[in-house]
């Protein structure tokens, strides 16, 4: 049985992701080939399409993640993790990946992307030039309005797990409850 007739008998022929019936085709989640069916999901032309990188996301479409991250199936839980981190900007999104847990194996292939685009961005660093990395704990040095809501991040606050964004001048946490952005520089890491 080759990987095309492997993935059809898996997914019932429907994309894993969506669950459309329509247009569908082998996807290698990287950085494996088509080789093996367990490196690799069934996937509809529009999902390939969004899934690749460099394409901009319709966020509205990936609201299957809430389902999808839980699959059986590594290779979904690798492409739905690596959705929800490319979508993390959206709240539903970020709260999601906040409740994922992969193992240690489907963990390292998810942050296996690309090693190279890793190396390039720049680090994120807080108000004594530490690098943070997404997990660490954070406390606040000064006093922050948080815009749309009634009230004010204190200094000393602690932010824990934090996540990295695009941007190394930002980072997001949680604080009261609620899902802020923090400029790196109006915090220290904290030991």
């Amino acid at each position: 049985m080759n990987t095309e007739q492997a993935l059809i008998q898996r997914s019932d022929s429907r994309c894993e992701l969506c669950a459309s019936s329509e247009h569908l085709t082998v996807f290698a989640v990287p950085p494996y080939d088509q080789s093996n069916p367990s490196h690799c999901i069934m996937a509809c032309a529009l999902c390939s399409e969004q899934l690749l990188v460099t394409s901009e996301l319709d966020t509205k479409r990936w609201h299957s993640l809430k389902d999808t991250v839980w699959s059986a199936e590594p290779a979904i839980q690798v492409l739905s993790y690596r959705l929800l981190k490319r979508l993390a900007s959206e709240p539903w999104a970020q709260d999601l990946l906040d409740t994922v847990y992969l193992d240690e194996e489907t963990q390292a292939w998810a942050d296996a992307l690309n090693p190279a685009a890793v190396d390039d961005v720049e680090p994120t660093l807080d108000s004594n030039g530490v690098q943070l990395m997404a997990g660490d704990t954070v406390v606040l040095i000064k006093d922050l309005d948080v815009k749309g809501t009634s009230f004010v991040a204190k200094r000393g606050t602690a932010v824990r797990g934090i996540s990295l964004t695009n941007n190394p001048e930002h980072i997001e946490g949680r604080v009261n409850g609620t899902r802020i952005v923090i400029i790196s520089a109006y915090v220290k890491k904290s030991n």
